[in-house]
């Protein structure tokens, strides 16, 4: 229920709770239905942040308030409206908005937990891989955010709440005319560079509320490595960049992607063999690329020396071993033999044009990870039907884009009949913004349930890092290796785009098509 310009009054002689405009109380209902309980604090906009109870859910909210209400109050309300139609875990869900005139408020979710602002004065600056996964779920949070034309503007630490089970949220946005994409995503750069030094290098937020950053002549911020020690260079660089605005900044999902596999590698301790930026930095206004850092071009460069010499010395090594027999010991490599008719030229003879592989409805199935019904089973078959009207579509799951929260996925499987080497998959969805990869197993546990839960137990994801959304509504993956044969090959959606009727998650799988040679 979302109540925006309506007032709401109820005397005593009506039987109900008696609401009174000036200053909130203890004990007060809103709305003849939200309790206010405890005066928290007050927001950075003066604002005053209530817990409350829903009496009607019986469930804890936040109630954030604002005096007076009337138009002073429309952007607040307006944002607030705007924010309940964007479902995501890593977003506070709003749940009312109201104006009373003489006051307005919003109602929220209620975190049990602190702000980040609160938690790096209590704890100091976070490790590394802390700082990631915060950076990376609020990435993520506000990709949603975008993806409905919205900007969030408000991104600070302030606004970043930590729950006590560990779940990073992002709540109150705030944006007006001035607030863009670009800003959002910079924000999350001070984000980084807060959760690792403590200090704020941006001077939107009052300094009184954050601890400002150290800064040079120029008042560029100094770089996280020069405050603090154990920083690796590239997370260093990633926050830098994302502050420089001579860097042009990335999409939020570029971002979100780009944080992911960092997040994947903190796990890991592998930091230093992340490898260079794989968000492309293009400057939107002028076509031109951006500048970016010189430990980038040098990464950058330095890769590309190491592929010359490894090239020089591959064909060396081709051109050495040019009579032999390639297939020695039993390698059953898709790649021709080095010369042709023993001529010693160092001709290399290419691999085979990939050729499209037809597929036929009985060689998928769906895979439903358990507790699924496998109720869309019969629609496998028209994901490989040639038809890009038709296709397997997935029941709308509510709240959570991970399928409802419920499962950890579904899919589709490929059986090719005999291994087969390949070359890439392509999948066409109804939308973009799906989470998916590609897994590949040696059999088939059986076209059930209890099959479906062992051939996820055993099947393999083919990639090393952290499956990224779908930017668009084409999907390819080309990580198969030349040297190994596939038999099995299954599609799996982990996360879903919103339904095009707002009330949900939900995909449908157009088409699949399988390349090889």
């Amino acid at each position: 229920m979302t109540q925006v310009g309506e007032g709401h009054e109820t005397t005593a002689d009506e039987g109900g709770p008696v609401l009174t405009f000036g200053a909130p109380t203890a004990g007060e209902v809103l709305a003849e239905r939200y309790q206010l309980e405890e005066h928290v604090n007050n927001d950075s906009a003066g604002r005053q942040v209530w817990r409350g109870i829903d009496v009607i859910l019986r469930r804890a909210v936040a109630v954030v308030l604002r005096h007076p209400g009337g138009d002073s109050a429309t952007e607040m309300l307006q944002a607030a409206v705007a924010a309940s139609r964007v479902i995501h875990p890593n977003l506070v869900g709003v749940y009312d908005a109201i104006d009373e005139e003489q006051r307005a408020y919003v109602v929220r979710e209620w975190v049990d937990g602190e702000s980040l602002r609160d938690l790096v004065a209590g704890e100091g600056p976070f490790d590394p891989a802390r700082a990631i996964a915060i950076a990376h779920s609020v990435a993520d949070a506000l990709t949603a955010v975008h993806a409905t034309g919205m900007v969030h503007g408000n991104v600070h630490p302030g606004s970043v709440l930590i729950a006590d089970d560990g779940r990073v949220v992002l709540a109150d946005a705030r944006a007006d005319s001035a607030d863009t994409v670009e800003g959002d995503v910079r924000a999350v750069g001070g984000i980084l560079y807060f959760s690792l030094t403590g200090h704020w290098p941006h001077a939107e937020v009052g300094r009184s509320a954050l601890t400002d950053a150290t800064r040079d002549s120029a008042g560029n911020p100094a770089a996280p490595r020069q405050v603090r020690a154990g920083v690796p260079a590239y997370l260093d660089d990633l926050t830098m960049d994302l502050l420089d605005r001579r860097v042009a900044a990335p999409a939020s999902d570029a971002l979100t992607a780009e944080l992911g596999r960092l997040d994947a590698a903190a796990e890991d301790e592998e930091f230093e063999d992340v490898g260079p930026l794989r968000f492309v930095q293009g400057n939107a206004s002028s076509g031109e690329p951006a500048k970016s850092t010189p430990k980038i071009l040098i990464g950058v460069a330095a890769l590309v020396v190491i592929a010359v010499i490894g090239l020089v010395f591959g064909i060396r090594a081709i051109n050495n071993t040019g009579n032999t027999d390639n297939t020695a010991g039993g390698n059953d490599s898709v790649t021709a033999p080095a010369t042709d008719g023993g001529d010693d030229d160092g001709a290399v003879t290419p691999l085979p044009e990939p050729k499209k592989i037809k597929l036929t409805g009985d060689m998928v199935r769906l895979v439903d990870a358990p507790p699924g019904d496998r109720s869309d089973a019969d629609e496998a078959k028209l994901t490989v039907d040639g038809d890009m009207e038709t296709g397997w579509s997935t029941q709308t799951f509510r709240n959570y884009p991970n399928f409802g929260n419920t499962k950890d996925g579904m899919g589709i499987l490929i059986n090719l009949g005999e291994p087969r080497s390949l070359s890439e998959v392509q999948v066409t969805t109804s939308a973009p913004g799906v989470t998916m990869d590609v897994r590949t197993g040696t059999s088939d546990p059986g076209n059930s349930s209890n099959g479906d839960k062992k051939l996820l137990e055993q099947f393999k994801s083919l990639s090393d890092e952290k499956p990224e959304k779908s930017t668009g509504t084409t999907w390819i993956y080309t990580g198969f290796e030349p040297a190994q044969k596939y038999q099995y090959v299954l599609v799996f959606l982990t996360e879903l785009p919103p339904s095009e009727e707002g009330s949900g998650y939900k995909v449908t799988v157009n088409e699949i098509e399988l390349s090889g040679y």
